[in-house]
């Protein structure tokens, strides 16, 4: 996930969500573990470790995690992957005739001039197999994610709930503790308050050199999973889950301090409620979008930033070799 030679690392993920037509196919006791390997080479990732449950399987890579249950699979790379490449495998290994939907997302990159592809790169290769339709949250010219969704006749259910958190620029504090030497998985669990957030939960994390983290967790059909990219200049950590992120956020947000956030979520109806009782009023909302997919999902998203105390020094950049930050 990070060579020692990298100073920048992207931590923004693609995500991709494909639900089967479970009578046709179980993703949990019809395919096997070489399968997923290579679906995730294909995006030019690897796993590294996995845990798994009744219902569940939980596979940690190289970029991000990959989930699969019964009925569906979700991937989320970062870094300079291609994780439409790894839809494109399932599609073929498997066939449209038994997909009965497709999402995929992607958000703001650090170092978008870096990526193998763009989100039209994306959504090009994706509609050569299915009709679909794209909209992007937030603004250009700042935080925004893009949601590409199949255009069939799949409605999702209302209790088919997802959670975001992504941070940017998390404080000195954090930063400096989360790439201080000798870190072990247990003392970032700690520093995160993972086992007391989660206490029902099985962990399957890995500390990378020189720094960034990666933990999947799982309880039941539940999930999570936080990727942390913690190298001053570019942090970013990530929050995915099924369980409610935004009543997480206080806890979190006061624990990482960032800069400023975002908040994406998927049939939360009372997402404005939510927001307004457990995000900070020290943060100001800067954007706030509802809106509802033609698949049934009712999506929100939000970004929060930490208004400038004092003026900020330029940063200085290395204009010898190559560079992602130039």
């Amino acid at each position: 996930m990070f060579g020692e030679q990298l100073l920048f690392f992207e931590g923004s993920e693609k995500k991709a969500e494909v639900l089967i037509d479970n009578s046709k196919l179980s993703l949990l006791n019809d395919i096997s573990d070489e399968f997923w390997a290579q679906l995730v080479n294909c995006c030019n990732a690897q796993i590294l470790s996995s845990i798994r449950n009744d219902v569940c399987k939980a596979f940690l890579l190289s970029e991000s995690s990959l989930f699969v249950w019964d009925d569906r699979f979700l991937i989320l790379t970062c870094g300079e992957t291609v994780t439409v490449k790894s839809v494109e495998f399932f599609i073929e290994q498997v066939g449209m005739d038994k997909i009965e939907h497709v999402i995929y997302q992607r958000k703001n990159e650090y170092f978008a001039q870096a990526q193998l592809s763009s989100f039209g790169d994306d959504i090009r290769l994706l509609s050569e197999h299915m009709s679909g339709n794209a909209c992007r949250f937030g603004e250009l010219d700042g935080h925004h994610n893009y949601v590409f969704c199949q255009q069939n006749d799949y409605k999702a259910d209302d209790n088919d709930k997802t959670y975001e958190l992504l941070a940017y620029q998390i404080c000195e504090q954090a930063s400096k503790k989360l790439t201080s030497p000798g870190l072990s998985t247990l003392d970032i669990r700690q520093f995160l308050t993972l086992q007391d957030l989660l206490p029902n939960f099985v962990f399957d994390d890995f500390v990378f050199d020189p720094y960034g983290y990666s933990v999947n967790a799982i309880c039941g059909k539940d999930y999570l999973t936080i990727h942390i990219t913690p190298q001053q200049g570019s942090s970013y950590v990530s929050f995915e889950s099924s369980i409610n992120l935004i009543v997480m956020a206080p806890k979190l947000l006061s624990i990482l301090k960032p800069a400023s956030f975002d908040l994406l979520s998927f049939n939360e109806q009372n997402f404005a409620e939510l927001t307004s009782e457990y995000i900070s009023a020290e943060y100001v909302n800067s954007a706030k979008i509802k809106h509802t997919l033609d698949n049934g999902y009712f999506v929100c998203f939000a970004n929060y930033i930490l208004p400038a105390q004092q003026y900020s020094k330029p940063t200085l950049l290395d204009i010898s070799g190559e560079n992602n930050a130039l």
